[in-house]
């Protein structure tokens, strides 16, 4: 089994998003807490993000929040996480993200999550980052990503071996098996990152 200490997780700060998703999160959580995992998120009280958080420190885990400065001009951050980076802008918390990172993980989310999701998929296609990216699927959220990812391969945008980049779960349970099954990356990836 890989030794995984440290995961980054992409949430939404949403407070109107469906009962499921939440429940998706607190199963996240408890997967991760289960097995020693530090979360590394962004820093959010509230949403996916809150409750991400909030169940890890229950469970007694450690709870790395990274925000940009601008936001904790309105009150955006968690009080409670074991740490919290303010850093000085989105690019700063996104390569804070990375570091010490053994997998990043999305749920659902908007346009921050599928930013960071889409920008994590390129880093590594570049071979920056060589963690498995694992999408976690409730209800099919990710489908229509899933299908454009899909159409940028069949139409050599991206080579066919770029989907070894993500894996896809349907349920937060699947997780550790998906970090061990994740195909293995590694800076030389830059060699193949061109079509």
């Amino acid at each position: 089994m890989k030794q995984v200490k440290q995961v980054c997780v992409y949430c939404a700060s949403s407070t109107k998003v469906a009962e499921k998703y939440f429940l998706a999160a607190d199963a996240l959580a408890d997967v991760l807490a289960s097995h020693g995992i530090t979360l590394i998120y962004g820093g959010g009280a509230v949403g996916l993000m809150g409750r991400m958080a909030d169940r890890m420190l229950a469970h007694g885990a450690d709870v790395i929040g990274v925000i940009p400065d601008f936001m904790t001009a309105v009150e955006w951050e968690h009080k409670g996480v074991s740490q919290m980076h303010v850093v000085m802008d989105m690019h700063q918390r996104k390569r804070r993200f990375f570091e010490d990172t053994d997998a990043i993980v999305a749920l659902p989310g908007g346009c921050g999550t599928l930013e960071e999701l889409l920008e994590a998929i390129t880093w590594k296609r570049l071979g920056l980052v060589t963690a498995p990216i694992i999408m976690v699927n409730t209800d099919g959220f990710y489908d229509p990503l899933i299908a454009m990812l899909d159409r940028c391969v069949d139409e050599n945008f991206m080579r066919p071996e770029h989907k070894r980049i993500w894996q896809v779960i349907a349920d937060p349970s699947e997780l550790m098996q998906a970090i061990e099954d994740a195909a293995a990356w590694d800076a030389s990836a830059i060699a193949s990152a061109k079509v």
